[in-house]
C-alpha cells in the first residue's frame, strides 16, 4: 500500500507524461504480481463500487479527529476534496512503527472489498483500524478507494505504455490483452506480461481507436480527396468477433454483450471465420435510425421477449475491418480495410447494404456504413448541417491512408459533432453531489415555464466552475423553501443555459419530454425567471428533432 501511495504521489506531482510513464514502469517492474495487478486495475480507471456512504465516513472522521461538524465543513471548503480533508484532520496513527506494511492486494482483497458485506459497526471499526495503520498519502488513497472516488491523472494508453516499457512487450499486445474483462489477479498480471504473444483467448477484442473533436477549420485538413466522411452515429460502439466458429460482441466499455443482441449474432454467424468488425450498434427500423432512447429500452431489459425485439430491432453499422481470415488488418490503410469490408459485404462500397445473407422481416442486421462523397469541403459542411435528418450526431472524418490505431490519437480521425440543443431553464431543486462534492449542492433540477407554472424536464450536474458551485451552494442554503430528504426545493430565480444532445417524447416525465446528456453551459445572471424558455420551446425542438 505504501509503494502504491508513493506511485500515486509521483504521478500526481507532475504534468510530464514521460515522468508519469517512468514512475509506473518502475513500479510495474518491481512490484509483486498481485499488487501490480490491482495497480493496473485502479490506474486504468477501475473502481470498486462505493462501499460506504461518504457522509458516514465523514462522521467517523469527525469523531476520530474530535473536529466539530462546522469546523470540518470549513476545512472541507478550504481543501476542496473530502478524502484529503479527512487525511489531513486525522491524528497521527497509533500503530507501532515496527508494524509490517501490508501489500496492496491484501488491503484490497481482505479489507476493502469485504466492507460491502459488513454491518455499519463492522465497517466503522474496519475503517478506523485502517486509518490507524496508514499514514499521509496512504490514508488519502484509502479514503478515495472506500468511497469509490479514486482517480489519477493518467490515461489507459499511458498505463499500456508503462507496462510495455516494464516488460519489453509491444504496446499493441499489452492493450489487446487488457481489452474486455481483465481480472486483477497475480495470474492475470503474469499473463499480461508473458513474452509469448500467441494468446489463447480467442474472444478478446482489439483496443478501440478513438477520434478527437475537430480542431480549427476544415481547410486545415488539406485536400478533401484524401479524406473519407461517414455519419457519426449515436449508438453503442462495438466489435463483432467471429473466431473458431463462435461469435462475440464486445462494447467499447469492455462489456461482453453477445446475449443482448441476438439479431447481430445470427447475422455474424455467416461471416468468414477469423473476422472482426468495428461498428455502431443502433436501433433501426424501416431503413432509418431510431432514437437512442429506444436502444436504452432494450439495454434495461433483463430478458428480451418477442415484443421488445419487434419494437426495437437492432443492427450493427460496420465501418471498419480489423481482422480478416485471422490476419490483423489494423496496419493496412483505411482504403484497403474498407475495400475488404465491402467485399465481405458483397455489395458496392459506400451503399448501406447487408454484410451477411442473414435476413429478417425488418431487414439485414449488419449494415455497411455509407460513405459521404467529398469533392469539396462545402460538401462536408452541407452533410454536417443535415446530420440530424439521419439521427446522426455529426460526421466522422478519416484519412484514407490511416491505420487503425490504439486509443485516442490526433491527426487521422476526427469527429465533427453538430451544435447541441439549447434552452434557458430555471433551477428549482438541488441536492448534494458525490465524492469530493458530497458536502456541496451540485446536482440540480431545471424547469421551463408553462403558463404560471414551472415544469421540470432535466437534471444536470456539470458545467459550473468550482467558484460558481461554492457561490451557488451558499445561496441554496439561504434560499431553501422546503426539504425532501437530501433534496432542497429552492426559490425559482436563477436561470441557466442548458445544452443537450437529443430530445424526445417521454410519458414518464411531467413535461412530456426527455433530453440526452444535459449539462450546464453558463449561468444566465443577466436573465430573470420570467425570461426563461417555455414548454413550447421544448416542443419546437422536439419537432425539429423528428
Amino acid at each position: 500500500m505504501k509503494r502504491f501511495a508513493q506511485l500515486y504521489s509521483a504521478i500526481d506531482s507532475t504534468t510530464s507524461t514521460n515522468r508519469k510513464v517512468d514512475a509506473m514502469a518502475e513500479y510495474f517492474a518491481s512490484a509483486a504480481p498481485a499488487d501490480a495487478a490491482w495497480a493496473v486495475y485502479f490506474l486504468s480507471g477501475g473502481r470498486p463500487k462505493r462501499l460506504i456512504g461518504v457522509r458516514r465516513v465523514a462522521e467517523w472522521a469527525m469523531a476520530e479527529s474530535g473536529v466539530p461538524p462546522w469546523l470540518f465543513e470549513e476545512c472541507y471548503h478550504a481543501v476542496g476534496d473530502l478524502a484529503e480533508t479527512i487525511a489531513l484532520l486525522l491524528p497521527d496513527h497509533v500503530a507501532p512503527h515496527a508494524l509490517l506494511p501490508r501489500p496492496l492486494h491484501d488491503w484490497v482483497e481482505n479489507v476493502l472489498l469485504p466492507l460491502g458485506n459488513m454491518s455499519e459497526d463492522e465497517q466503522r471499526q474496519a475503517v478506523l483500524n485502517a486509518w490507524r495503520q496508514l499514514d499521509g498519502t496512504e490514508r488519502f488513497v484509502w479514503n478515495k478507494l472506500i468511497t469509490g472516488s479514486f482517480r489519477v491523472g493518467v490515461s489507459g494508453q499511458l498505463v499500456v505504455r508503462a507496462l510495455a516499457r516494464a516488460s519489453n512487450i509491444d504496446e499493441g499486445v499489452i492493450a489487446h490483452r487488457l481489452s474486455g474483462h481483465w481480472t486483477p489477479t497475480a495470474e492475470s498480471f503474469s499473463a499480461l506480461i508473458e513474452p509469448d504473444s500467441s494468446d489463447a483467448d480467442r474472444s478478446r477484442p482489439f483496443p478501440f481507436y478513438l477520434a478527437y473533436a475537430l480542431e480549427g477549420e476544415l481547410e486545415s485538413l488539406g485536400n478533401p480527396a484524401q479524406w473519407q466522411a461517414e455519419w457519426k452515429w449515436d449508438g453503442i460502439r462495438s466489435q463483432v468477433i467471429r473466431r473458431d466458429g463462435q461469435t462475440y460482441i464486445w462494447t467499447r466499455g469492455g462489456e461482453l454483450a453477445t446475449d443482448r443482441f441476438p439479431e447481430i449474432v445470427a447475422a455474424a454467424n455467416a461471416l468468414p471465420d477469423g473476422t472482426v468488425l468495428d461498428g455502431e450498434i443502433m436501433p433501426w427500423m424501416n431503413g432509418a435510425a431510431m432514437p437512442f432512447a429506444q436502444l436504452q429500452r432494450r439495454i434495461g431489459r433483463k430478458k428480451l421477449g418477442p415484443r421488445i425485439l419487434a419494437e426495437v430491432p437492432i443492427v450493427l453499422i460496420a465501418y471498419d475491418l480489423l481482422e480478416l481470415e485471422g490476419r490483423d488488418m489494423r496496419a493496412a490503410p483505411l482504403t484497403v480495410r474498407r475495400a475488404a469490408l465491402a467485399n465481405i459485404c458483397q455489395c458496392d462500397d459506400g451503399r448501406p447494404e447487408r454484410v451477411s445473407r442473414h435476413e429478417r422481416s425488418e431487414g439485414p442486421a449488419l449494415l455497411l456504413s455509407p460513405i459521404i462523397t467529398l469533392q469539396t469541403w462545402s460538401d462536408a459542411r452541407a452533410a454536417h448541417a443535415g446530420s440530424r435528418d439521419h439521427r446522426a450526431e455529426g460526421l466522422m472524418l478519416k484519412r484514407l491512408d490511416s491505420e487503425y490505431g490504439v486509443g485516442r490519437r490526433k491527426g487521422s480521425w476526427w469527429k465533427w459533432k453538430v451544435q447541441p440543443f439549447s434552452v434557458d431553464a430555471v433551477m428549482i431543486y438541488a441536492q448534494p453531489g458525490h465524492g469530493r462534492r458530497a458536502l456541496l449542492h451540485t446536482d440540480y433540477t431545471f424547469a421551463v415555464r408553462d403558463g404560471d407554472a414551472l415544469v421540470p424536464f432535466a437534471k444536470a450536474y456539470s458545467g459550473l466552475t468550482d467558484t460558481e458551485i461554492r457561490e451557488l451552494d451558499a445561496w441554496i442554503r439561504r434560499h431553501t423553501i422546503e426539504k425532501f430528504g437530501p433534496v432542497r426545493h429552492v426559490e425559482p430565480v436563477h436561470v441557466f443555459e442548458l445544452h443537450f444532445e437529443g430530445i424526445q417524447h417521454s410519458p414518464r416525465h411531467k413535461s412530456g419530454v426527455a433530453v440526452r446528456f444535459p449539462r450546464i453551459a453558463r449561468w444566465r445572471t443577466d436573465k430573470t425567471a420570467s425570461e426563461a424558455d417555455t414548454i413550447e420551446t421544448l416542443r419546437t425542438l422536439l419537432e425539429a428533432a423528428k
